[in-house]
C-alpha cells in the first residue's frame, strides 16, 4: 500500500475509536480568553523494585512558561477512557538479523493488546512510510502485518522525515496516541551533510591571490540530524508520544561508531521530548525484545490525561511545559512543550 494512503488508513482507524476519552468534553472556559489543553503523561516509579504510586489531581502540579494552570481533570487512561492508538513503525534498512530472532515478541505484544487498543504497522524508507496494515482492533491481523525489514537503504532514507509525515497526517482526537520506532536512527538522507563549516577565524587575513590565512578548513564531524527537531516539534504539537527500540541497520554508515551514536542520540532526543522511553543496549542488538516491551505495556498501563487551561497568545505555537508532583517515588514522564492555539483560534 502506497504512502500516500497514510491519512486516509489513519482515519479508518479513528472512526473504530470515535467514542475517544469520555471526560474530556469541553465544560466551558472557566476563564473568558483561557483555552483547555489536554495532554497524556506517563507514571513511573522512580526506583524500579517499587510499585507505581497512584497520582491524583491534587497532587499534580503543571507550569507552562511562567504560569501554573490549576490542574482541572486527571483522568487515568483506563475502562471508557483507555483509547490507544498504537503504531509499530519498523526502519526498512535495519538489518533483517538484527529483528529476525524478535519478529514473534513484536507479534506478541500486539496480539496481547487489550479491546480498547487498534494497531497500525508500517516500514519507514525513503522518507516515507510504508502502511502495511492500517489501524485495526483485529490484532491478529495486526500481527500478520509484521514481517522482517528488507534491509536496504537508499539516499533518501530519513527515519525522522517518515515519523514526522506520519504524525502530520494523523487526524487528532482525544485519545492517546503513541509510536513504536524500530530503528538506529542514521539519517542516511543528510549522511555527512549535517558537519559544521566551523567557526569564522577572526585572526585570518588575505594573503597571496586572495587566499584567506588562518581561515579554518571544513569540518566534516556530523553532528545530530537537524531533522530529529523537525519529528520531535511535529510530534509534540500533534499529541504523538513515541517510543523506540534499537536495532541496527545496513550499509557503512551503520558500522561507523560515531554515526550510530549519532543515530541513537536523535531517536533518544525524541522519545525523551515527547514523553517516550528509549530501549538500547549500547549499540549492540537486543537478544530479545521481551523486556523492552514488557516495560513498553506497563508504562502503557500506567497513564492519564490531564487537562488544564491556559492564556493563548496572539499566534498559536509549542510552549514549554513542565509537570511535576509531590507524590513519593512517583516519576513523571510528558512531552517538554504543549500546542497551544492562538487567541481566538
Amino acid at each position: 500500500m502506497k504512502s500516500r494512503r497514510i491519512a486516509v488508513g489513519l482515519v479508518v482507524g479513528c472512526g473504530i475509536l470515535a467514542w475517544g476519552v469520555r471526560g474530556l468534553q469541553s465544560q466551558g472556559q472557566s476563564q473568558s480568553n483561557a483555552v483547555q489543553l489536554h495532554m497524556v503523561i506517563t507514571d513511573q516509579a522512580l526506583t524500579a523494585d517499587r510499585e507505581v504510586p497512584v497520582l491524583q489531581q491534587n497532587n499534580v502540579q503543571v507550569k507552562v512558561g511562567k504560569d501554573s494552570p490549576k490542574v482541572e481533570h486527571l483522568i487515568p487512561a483506563q475502562g471508557d477512557s483507555a483509547a490507544l492508538q498504537l503504531f509499530l513503525l519498523i526502519d526498512d534498512t535495519c538489518e533483517p538479523t538484527a529483528i529476525g530472532s524478535n519478529l514473534n515478541d513484536l507479534r506478541d505484544f500486539i496480539t496481547a493488546q487489550p479491546v480498547s487498543t487498534v494497531v497500525g504497522v508500517g516500514y519507514m524508507s525513503n522518507a516515507t512510510v510504508q502502511i502495511a496494515q492500517n489501524f485495526t482492533a483485529d490484532h491478529t491481523l495486526a500481527a500478520k502485518a509484521v514481517r522482517l525489514p528488507r534491509g536496504s537503504s537508499s539516499a533518501m532514507d530519513s527515519p525522522y522525515l517518515s515519523l514526522a509525515g506520519l504524525v502530520k497526517g494523523w487526524p487528532q482526537q482525544k485519545l492517546r496516541r503513541e509510536v513504536l520506532i524500530i530503528s538506529d536512527g542514521i539519517d542516511r538522507l543528510r549522511g555527512d551533510t549535517t558537519g559544521d563549516i566551523g567557526a569564522p577565524n577572526p585572526f585570518a587575513s588575505a594573503g597571496p591571490r586572495g587566499r584567506m590565512i588562518g581561515a579554518p578548513a571544513a569540518s566534516t564531524m556530523p553532528t545530530i540530524s537537524s531533522d530529529a527537531d523537525t519529528a520531535s516539534q511535529a510530534s509534540q504539537r500533534y499529541g504523538v508520544i513515541v517510543h523506540s527500540i534499537y536495532a541496527t541497520g545496513v550499509g557503512r554508515l551503520s558500522r561507523n561508531g560515531w554515526e550510530a551514536q549519532l543515530g541513537q542520540g536523535g531517536i533518544a532526543k525524541i522519545t525523551d521530548e515527547t514523553g517516550g522511553e528509549y530501549f538500547a543496549l549500547g549499540t549492540q542488538n537486543a537478544v530479545s525484545f521481551k523486556p523492552y516491551l514488557e516495560r513498553l505495556q506497563k508504562l502503557l498501563e500506567n497513564q492519564y490525561f490531564l487537562v488544564f487551561q491556559v492564556t493563548p497568545r496572539n499566534k498559536g505555537g509549542l510552549q514549554r511545559i513542565r509537570i511535576s508532583t509531590d507524590v513519593a517515588n512517583a516519576d513523571i514522564a510528558a512531552a517538554n512543550n504543549v500546542w497551544v492555539p492562538a487567541n481566538g483560534g
